[in-house]
């Protein structure tokens, strides 16, 4: 094997380190009210931080073609969790998506995440002579993901389950599927997100408030008000590390979804182009691993990777300027969440391992 990619491992520690300490700043006011420890969502990110660095290094160390082998028994685990979730979860701001173990939660959906990408990038490489048969080739996969969609969406949880098509619809793009059938998709899946919103009431007030949310600033609209409020006064530097008025009860859990509003707040527009740097450039290297892996399965599987990650950066940056409604994504590498960091940084091993075996 090839040495480590040193620049991917580089910006993501680096990236990472920064999110810990976001979070730290973020939340040490809402954590000393509520838990009486200010450094108690910083803890707990730093363990599973730990726990993911060691994870990507041993995971760059696994021959990438292993999961081409266990893909389906993955996939069938994954799917199994999901199910489960359902029964015996924890419900949290309405959504029953995790597992509690302690203080800690484990959400399944962002395991299926990285096993959906694992189990297409098979069926891809299995089917590669069908895929230009949608309907030998195409529609069993978009079917059973259709499937795990549907599932997510009873936790529910829209944003997780956007992500996941996404990155299958990546793939099979990738793989060579005609461009008009992606445009027939297009216009079901708008046809589908309307169904979606008019299922549940609070999507459509969600939508509502993302039009307008002034209509509504203490209702629907507040976080992406709170939000705009954070990120306008930042400027040039902004108000430096600790700085952020957000955090002290405005804006809900700026830990989490919104943390890149606070570094918008203390550290302006350089903070943000710093942040926006690190990601382009993670995403770079990884692109070009992708494509100048040889073997068909590893080049889907890391392509199918950073496409999912890159597209959960731009959804979860896109709600906090209030491009598009709340969504409810988290910011790979920066917000608190013990099972995206951990996935995150496993999926970013597998991309290493898959640049150490090129040519």
């Amino acid at each position: 094997m090839k040495k480590l990619n040193i620049s991917l491992v580089l910006a993501v520690i680096l990236l990472s380190l920064f999110g810990l300490l976001m979070i730290y700043s973020a939340s040490y006011v809402w954590a000393d009210y509520k838990f009486d420890d200010a450094f108690k969502y910083v803890k707990n990110q730093g363990l599973f931080l730990g726990l993911g660095i060691i994870l990507m290094f041993a995971v760059s160390r696994v021959n990438f073609e292993k999961y081409y082998k266990y893909a389906n028994k993955i996939f069938v685990v994954c799917f199994i969790l999901l199910i489960l979730v359902l029964i015996f979860g924890t419900e949290r701001n309405g959504s029953k998506s995790w597992f509690g173990i302690g203080s800690f939660g484990i959400q399944p959906s962002e395991f299926m995440k990285l096993a959906m990408i694992i189990f297409t990038s098979k069926y891809l490489y299995n089917n590669r002579k069908d895929i230009g048969n949608i309907k030998k080739g195409v529609l069993p996969i978009l079917a059973l993901t259709l499937v795990v969609f549907a599932l997510i969406m009873l936790q529910p949880d829209f944003g997780t389950g956007l992500i996941l098509v996404m990155g299958v619809i990546g793939l099979l793009f990738v793989g060579g599927v005609n461009m008009k059938f992606f445009m027939k998709i297009g216009v079901l899946g708008i046809g589908g997100i309307v169904a979606l919103i008019a299922a549940a009431p609070y999507r459509l007030k969600r939508i509502l408030s993302f039009l307008n949310p002034w209509e509504d600033p203490l209702g629907s609209g507040f976080q992406i008000i709170q939000s705009l409020y954070a990120i306008g006064p930042g400027g040039l530097f902004g108000f430096g590390l600790g700085g952020s008025r957000q955090k002290h009860f405005y804006l809900p859990e700026p830990q989490t979804d919104f943390i890149f509003s606070i570094i918008s707040e203390e550290f302006g527009f350089m903070g943000v182009l710093i942040v926006s740097a690190l990601f382009i450039t993670i995403i770079v290297l990884a692109m070009k691993i992708a494509l100048k892996c040889e073997n068909l399965f590893g080049k889907y599987l890391a392509f199918g990777i950073i496409f999912e990650l890159g597209f959960q950066a731009l959804l979860n940056l896109m709600v906090v300027v209030g491009l598009i409604p709340v969504t409810g994504v988290t910011l790979p590498f920066l917000s608190y969440g013990g099972s995206s960091l951990l996935i995150t940084l496993v999926s970013i091993g597998i991309i290493l391992n898959v640049s150490r075996h090129q040519h």
